[in-house]
């Protein structure tokens, strides 16, 4: 029964990972093979850690000495370091910095990072140098009408 349960509420999991919210105001989208990049690298990340410990599931007996927070450690560094040149292979173009740093935080926090640096660079809790600053307009009165000036 136990079992049953685990098995229903993974799966309910799942289907929810897969929605997408609506994104009506967002300004700056990043391309998908980012995310496609992200996903294969992680993924080849994760099978590093298991083959590091001999493909066992549970339990940490490996005979090279590394314990399981090392590997966790190298191979999460590993990524972080292999996901943006692949990237870059990939576009066929240099990374913008949001890019990269949204592949870093894929590695870093597997599933949610990429997307949380994401909205840090929407709400402006970061900020690249190469990205442009937006225009912000002020509204002032000027003889009873509303006129707009940039800043």
């Amino acid at each position: 029964m136990k079992r049953t349960l685990a098995l229903a509420a993974a799966i309910v999991a799942a289907f929810a990972l897969t929605v997408q919210a609506a994104d009506a105001g967002s300004r700056r989208h990043v391309d998908k093979r980012i995310n496609a990049v992200a996903i294969g690298v992680g993924a080849a990340s994760t099978a590093a850690y298991f083959a590091i410990n001999d493909w066992k599931w549970s339990g940490w007996n490996n005979s090279s000495g590394l314990t399981s927070l090392g590997a966790w450690g190298a191979t999460t560094m590993g990524c972080a370091a292999v996901s943006p040149i692949v990237a870059t292979v990939v576009l066929n173009r240099p990374l913008t910095y949001r890019e990269a740093h949204i592949l870093i935080g894929s590695c870093v926090v597997p599933l949610v990072g990429g997307w949380l640096v994401n909205e840090a660079y929407k709400h402006h809790v970061l900020w690249a140098p190469d990205e442009k600053v937006e225009n912000k307009r002020h509204w002032k009165m000027h003889r009873g009408k509303m006129r707009h000036k940039k800043m």
